[in-house]
């Protein structure tokens, strides 16, 4: 494999970064491959539910697009806890920052706070602020969130569920993970 000779940055040569740049590029366009990876991975992740995360996630985007909802809010419900394992503290921001360049703002946003809603569901069991959601309740996104949970992610632990398999998915996982990054006429900036 060809490499870069420099071994700080700011040494590098126009050709050295043309050449990342060709790898970059074919690097990102392989996304969808590495995505379909860590949500396989989710598979073996926590336990202690009915259904893994991988089958929590699959039933979360089945029951999405069973919704009718668009394929950015497949794809987000699909890939909304892909960060359980990296982030278990903070795992929506790290899905939200994974969909943030492909998908429309309202998505992202309800991916990032999907955590912060969901205590609404357990949050007096554990001692939580199960009313945490409503520091957000003037955000023009908050009813999308909301339905997000209460619809998609909160109903989504049931192992009798008939739901999609990934493979049905992958379609519209490349096609999302294969737009432009922060298109403005997608993601709204």
């Amino acid at each position: 494999m060809q490499t870069v000779q420099f071994t700080q940055m700011r040494d590098g040569t126009k050709a050295e970064y043309d050449l990342l740049h060709e790898m970059e590029r074919h690097y990102i366009a392989a996304l969808p491959d590495r995505i379909l990876g860590a949500l396989r991975a989710l598979d073996d992740g926590l336990g202690g539910y009915r259904v893994s995360r991988l089958q929590h996630s699959l039933q979360a985007a089945t029951r999405a697009e069973r919704d009718g909802a668009d394929s950015d809010w497949v794809v987000a419900a699909l890939v909304h806890d892909i960060g359980d394992a990296l982030a278990p503290e903070n795992h929506s921001q790290l899905a939200a920052a994974v969909i943030r360049p492909y998908v429309r703002a309202e998505v992202t946003w309800a991916v990032l706070m999907h955590g912060v809603f969901q205590q609404h569901y357990y949050g007096h069991h554990l001692g939580l602020d199960p009313d945490a959601r409503e520091a957000h309740r003037d955000n023009e996104w908050f009813a999308a969130c909301e339905r997000f949970c209460e619809r998609w992610d909160q109903a989504s632990f049931d192992p009798d569920y008939p739901t999609e398999a990934l493979e049905h998915f992958v379609p519209m996982l490349r096609d999302v993970f294969g737009r432009a990054a922060f298109d403005p006429a997608i993601v709204g900036e």
